[in-house]
């Protein structure tokens, strides 16, 4: 299936020219002379090496025909993560490169969706937000109430993120994966 460059999204998986590349970053650049432009930041999924591409915005490009399993994240292994498939209760562990950063948003027994391409696990898709325990965070602030002041709060997996000044280390809220940001308290 091909899409307009303009409607690529963070995560996507792309073929270009034979090559499987997962979309980091995109940016829309209208200068005031010349043309609009798409820079996307792609990575290679077989080398690992990351680079930008222009694009016109109304190029196309071939998405990849994505499969997506549901499996749970059991435990963390040396040289990756351990995942189990819900349906077939099959375990793949997962290279650490190809999560990254996104095992921050996840604890044991997580369900996330693992993005695969002819059964070569691709890498996962993070449900839209999480709930994490704040392990570590400066004290509240007297009269701190809404969100106008914030502080960094580390996260029980190691996560750290901005919160509003109000919220104390022991606390659950509910975060934001697409964008690294809080969202609100969980009442337990």
């Amino acid at each position: 299936m091909s899409i307009e460059t303009v409607h690529a999204k963070r995560g996507m998986v792309l073929e270009l020219s034979g090559v499987l590349y997962r979309v980091v970053d995109t940016e829309f650049r209208k200068p005031g002379k010349g043309r609009a432009h798409m820079t996307l930041k792609l990575k290679n999924l077989g080398s690992g090496a990351i680079a930008d591409q222009r694009f016109s915005p109304d190029d196309k490009v071939e998405l990849a025909h994505i499969d997506k399993r549901q499996m749970e994240y059991l435990y963390k292994e040396s040289n990756g993560y351990v995942f189990m498939d819900t349906e077939t209760y099959d375990q793949r562990t997962i290279e650490s490169d190809f999560i990254g950063d996104d095992i921050l948003y996840l604890l044991p027994n997580a369900q996330v969706q693992v993005q695969m391409y002819q059964e070569r696990i691709l890498g996962i898709e993070l449900p839209s937000s999480v709930e994490l325990e704040v392990k570590e965070t400066d004290p509240a602030l007297k009269g701190a109430t809404v969100q106008a002041q914030t502080k960094p709060a580390t996260m029980e997996t190691g996560l750290v993120i901005q919160v509003p000044s109000f919220i104390e280390p022991g606390e659950v809220i509910q975060v934001d994966t697409s964008e690294g940001r809080y969202v609100s308290r969980v009442n337990k």
